[in-house]
């Protein structure tokens, strides 16, 4: 077997131990990790703990052999060591940033709903009552903006299966949330990141004149199928002008399947002919369709989806805003599966642009019930970073069912980051 019982008198630098301790009730990241230090060996002692398990495979080094005689044990009430009260208040923290990361998530699932009914509403509304359903798209496109303008850095997060559902009108706010904070990093000016917001939430609306059949199959269109299908941009931009959205929308409903090559639809337009709000909107909009494809398994994870755009599509895309869109999901985005260096694996819930390698972690930790799973900021976790991203369907069964990984992906931003974890 490769997981042993060791005395904790046999500790030493490089054995990889399994603490059989709540997670509360320790100072580690986790319950199961390498040891590093000293210190680590002396903050497992005063657990008070007599034995631990030792994973054989992953440790270093061998456990030290047993000490002939028994050690002096410490008296029963003692002060804690300099060292015991570090790893506490380490811990302290780490609680408390558990407790933060999950109250910013919870935030952004409560703007998610508020934000997809409101989406609903305006395209059940837009033929019936066209003023009302503008009016409500302004007011929400001039919300996100105000939320994104006020923070310099934006926190993405990855929302629940629940939460996120299967309707057309959560791509639609998909791609909203996604551009907008990529026409921020791209540094347009605020009116011309509403406009395009705007264009989002419409640049569907013209598949209502396409039949479901055709919208929602799942085999692959006839020629005369796909040229129907296609007809959906030219459709949107007339329901468009008749409700009276401005032209740079307008634009990005009719272009958001152009690209750089002129290979896109329905205009075969290239760079130089396409608008700048555009060029995002399609990069966004392949994107979000990579990851939720018509049959969920046909879908690609977030993380070769963005390996598939920039090794093999890059042609495809505006560069400038390519780059800035893989800084802003990372190279990691929310919802990849991922093996830590340490061997355990994990989610990534939420990232934030301004350190790439470094995302927020949802682990994998059978000791721990996974309705309380932890979940770890990597940007202050110095020890631990990713080594590999990991296609869900290589995952033994019970890590799968823990980490849940997402078969519709759904992304909102913190509306509220002073109050969330700082990445």
């Amino acid at each position: 077997m490769s997981i042993k019982t060791i005395s904790v008198e046999q500790l030493c630098i490089g054995l990889y131990v399994l603490l059989d301790v709540p997670w509360l009730e320790h100072s580690f990241a986790r319950n199961s990790f390498r040891i590093k230090s000293d210190d680590q060996i002396n903050a497992i002692k005063a657990l008070g703990i007599k034995t631990i398990r030792v994973e054989s495979t992953l440790c270093e080094t061998k456990p030290l052999p047993m000490p002939e005689v028994a050690p002096e044990t410490k008296p029963d009430v003692a002060e804690p060591t300099p060292e015991e009260l570090a790893f506490i208040n380490a811990k302290k923290l780490r609680i408390e940033k558990l407790v933060a990361e999950r109250e910013a998530i919870g935030r952004c699932e409560k703007e998610y709903l508020k934000s997809a009914t409101a989406i609903k509403n305006i395209t059940r509304n837009l033929f019936a009552r066209p003023d009302e359903a503008y009016k409500s798209a302004d007011q929400l496109t001039q919300q996100m903006l105000d939320s994104m303008l006020a923070e310099k850095d934006i926190a993405i997060h990855l929302m629940n299966d629940k939460i996120a559902g299967e309707e057309t009108y959560y791509h639609s706010l998909n791609v909203c949330i996604l551009s907008m904070m990529v026409a921020k990093e791209l540094q347009f000016q605020p009116e011309d990141i509403k406009t395009l917001g705007m264009g989002c939430l419409f640049h569907d609306i013209g598949k209502v004149e396409i039949p479901d059949r055709i919208v929602n199959a799942r085999h692959e269109l006839s020629k005369s199928e796909q040229n129907l299908y296609q007809q959906h941009c030219a459709y949107g931009y007339k329901i468009g002008e008749k409700i009276g959205l401005p032209k740079g929308a307008l634009d990005i409903i009719l272009q958001h399947h152009e690209y750089a090559d002129g290979s896109g639809y329905p205009m075969h337009v290239s760079t130089e002919k396409i608008s700048l709000l555009s060029r995002v909107v399609c990069i966004v909009n392949a994107y979000d369709n990579h990851l939720n494809r018509p049959n969920p398994a046909d879908s690609l994870s977030p993380y070769d989806a963005l390996v598939l755009m920039f090794a093999h599509q890059r042609k495809l895309f505006d560069a400038p805003a390519l780059n800035i869109f893989i800084r802003c999901m990372g190279v990691y985005p929310p919802g990849t599966v991922v093996r830590l260096n340490d061997g355990a694996y994990g989610m990534v819930v939420s990232v934030n642009s301004g350190k790439p390698l470094r995302p927020t972690i949802l682990l994998y930790d059978p000791s721990v019930p996974k309705n309380e799973a932890i979940i770890i900021d990597l940007s202050s976790e110095s020890e631990l970073e990713v080594k590999a991203s990991i296609k869900p369907d290589q995952l033994p069964q019970e890590i799968y069912a823990y980490l849940s990984p997402r078969k519709r992906v759904a992304y909102y931003f913190d509306p509220q980051k002073s109050g969330a974890v700082k990445n």
